[in-house]
């Protein structure tokens, strides 16, 4: 049995020698730790796997035991292991903001044959939150657009993304998104793959796009700066290839 324990919204970790696993149960048989908001999420080969929040702070955890944010461990967990993670991470943070009903403020109650919470009082019934986020490899010839956010570190580029708004389809959202951000028009907009993104809970489902029209005008607002660049000049932050991002900048560079 695998416990993915957050305190502080930080992961709970086993750390031996360099290999970091994910507690198990006899792992924290030792310590004094104090739960809430158990919630069984799946299965890892062959290994169920729960969810929860530790309510007191253990000042003194064994060596090979830490708290680290899920981010710090994204290059450093297998795949599968992370995505289980970020699954808890999402579900624990929806249980913690939806305790009470969204409608009427009565004290929601988990729905017994699913993962939801339901309203005793008036029976409204809320999932888990899912946002979702449209990220697209705009591609002009045989060069890719790459864009700086101005929340991005100084010389890292990435390619263009943004959530899905009420009512719009995610071609749709491509197109909006593209024309606000950097100015240019697009056609030609094809599927390319998903990521479930835990920060906090976005789901990216990536396109690939041609340009059609326009001229490069970042809107200063979410974007600093936007350029073609050729596989010959792509700059020397790019996300890597464990995102999705960084999955269809590898994608542009093996077409050309």
């Amino acid at each position: 049995m695998l416990w993915f324990l957050f305190y502080n919204n930080k992961l709970l970790i086993n750390n031996n020698n360099d290999n970091v696993s994910i507690p198990t149960k006899e792992d924290l048989t030792t310590l004094e730790i104090q739960l809430k908001r158990e919630i069984y999420i799946g299965m890892l080969d062959n290994s169920p796997c729960l969810t929860a929040e530790v309510t007191n702070d253990l000042l003194l955890l064994p060596d090979n035991l830490s708290y680290v944010s899920l981010k710090e461990l994204f290059n450093t967990l297998e795949d599968d292991i992370f995505q289980m993670a970020g699954r808890a991470y999402q579900i624990i943070n929806w249980e913690r903001t939806h305790q009470y009903c969204g409608k009427c403020g009565a004290t929601n109650e988990n729905k017994g044959n699913e993962l939801a919470k339901e309203c005793p009082s008036c029976g409204v019934i809320s999932f888990p939150r899912i946002s979702p986020a449209v990220i697209v490899a705009i591609i002009k010839e045989d060069k890719i657009l790459l864009a700086r956010n101005i929340n991005f570190p100084t010389n890292f580029y990435s390619v263009i993304a943004g959530f899905v708004e009420p009512g719009e389809t995610l071609e749709e959202c491509v197109q909006r998104e593209v024309k606000e951000e950097v100015g240019v028009e697009v056609k030609n907009i094809k599927y390319f793959a998903s990521q479930p993104w835990p920060f906090p809970d976005s789901l990216m489902i990536a396109f690939t796009a041609e340009y059609d029209n326009g001229e490069i005008t970042v809107d200063n607002k979410e974007i600093s700066h936007a350029h073609w660049f050729s596989c010959f000049n792509l700059p020397a932050n790019i996300p890597g290839e464990k995102t999705i991002a960084g999955s269809l900048i590898q994608w542009f560079v093996k077409q050309t």
